[in-house]
């Protein structure tokens, strides 16, 4: 079987007409760069913000005529916005409020269903409606690498589940994928009728990572437009089934992939994952402000690697400094969630893909998580459902 080449794929998008009638999607320039692996084709066409779901068959038509190319195994396309492609359309008029995957149920009593709306901030734009089923998505974010920040995400929906919700877990790091290890799963998930994709399981969490989709060993050369298309596509054609919380391990720092993600993604709320340095909680600071920007709530600070248990006397030593998390968290007036300590079993396990919540639910670590995914939640309760903020790609 001869490997398809990018041409071949462009060659063929060309038999797809455009929204004008006239021309094709290719000759208009609307397809970003194409990415082959293992025999999946992934692409994103631009179209006008305010016309995205009109143009859905037009990104079916794209879909079917890749997957019919011969040896080709699958094909990933979604659509995404171009302010300056809106620019020349009449303004949108203000939707509705998306409708929610399911009706309230009280946990906790904390019933979505019965808040205040939110003041409308803008009118919601098509493609930027909330996931059919899903109550409420939250990031898990960092400024910098190297804080512990998917180890937190794991534990942090472990706890959630503990506390009675049903929960998902999705890897956006594109680049460095890290649920398959952290929750020790391997394979390939399975799709139905070829196109939704069932999510991979383990302790009880659903989950989705890039990791699943593309072999460990591919150098992941990614331009943003393809990095948006593989996050939306692991966001809304994902069999999530009915679920509380959908949590999202953001890849690490503030740049484009992080901006985007939040700008597309309705998220009800964000977790900002810090250690004690000033350094961290500086490179903290610029999370919160990326969230602050795009009108993301912010739903409090975690402090990672908090203290140091000596593991053969159980002793405490701040050996980080202490408290800088809090007293940030106080100052600029954001809820602080939780210290985590470093122990060596938080690194074993999450090594060994036995995350503490789940594999010493009754120890003191495991309730220290659990504390925190309950303050998460209250944050949440507290949220009414907005739209997320318009998405803008410049």
């Amino acid at each position: 079987m001869t490997d398809v080449t990018k041409e071949q794929v462009l060659e063929t998008l060309k038999t797809v007409r455009g929204p004008d009638l006239e021309h094709d999607i290719v000759a208009l320039g609307m397809v970003s760069d194409v990415f082959i692996s293992d025999g999946k084709v992934y692409f994103s066409i631009t179209v006008p913000a305010e016309r995205a779901k009109e143009l859905e068959p037009m990104r079916l038509a794209a879909e079917r005529v890749i997957k019919e190319m011969p040896g080709v195994k699958g094909a990933l396309v979604t659509l995404t916005a171009d302010r300056k492609a809106a620019a020349a359309a009449p303004a949108a008029r203000p939707a509705p409020n998306p409708p929610h995957g399911h009706a309230g149920h009280d946990h906790g009593g904390h019933d979505h269903q019965h808040h205040a709306p939110a003041p409308q901030q803008q009118a919601p734009r098509a493609g930027k409606i909330g996931v059919p089923g899903i109550g409420a998505i939250i990031a898990v974010a960092s400024g910098k690498g190297g804080v512990g920040k998917s180890t937190t995400a794991v534990n942090l929906a472990l706890g959630l589940l503990a506390n009675g919700l049903r929960v998902g877990i999705l890897d956006a790091d594109i680049y460095g994928p890290s649920m398959p290890r952290l929750l020790k799963i391997s394979g390939r998930p399975t799709q139905i009728d070829g196109r939704i994709i069932n999510p991979m399981e383990n302790y009880g969490l659903k989950v989705m990572s890039m990791g699943f989709l593309v072999d460990e060993e591919t150098a992941m050369i990614w331009r943003g437009p393809m990095v948006q298309s593989a996050l939306l596509q692991m966001l809304r054609e994902v069999a999530w089934g009915e679920l509380d919380v959908l949590v999202v391990d953001m890849p690490p720092g503030t740049g484009d992939a992080q901006l985007t993600m939040a700008q597309q993604v309705p998220l009800a709320g964000a977790v900002i994952v810090s250690t004690p340095q000033d350094l961290a909680l500086i490179d903290a600071r610029k999370g919160l402000n990326m969230f602050r920007k795009v009108e993301v709530p912010v739903l409090g600070i975690v402090e990672n690697m908090s203290y140091f248990i000596a593991p053969d006397t159980g002793t405490r030593y701040d050996i980080f400094g202490h408290g800088g998390a809090r007293k940030e968290a106080e100052r600029i007036g954001v809820p602080f969630l939780g210290e985590v300590p470093l122990t060596m079993n938080i690194r074993e396990t999450s090594d060994a893909g036995t995350p503490l919540v789940a594999s010493d639910p009754n120890g003191v670590v495991a309730g220290i998580y659990r504390g925190i995914a309950t303050k998460v939640w209250e944050q949440l309760g507290g949220q009414s459902r907005r739209p997320a903020p318009a998405i803008v790609f410049e």
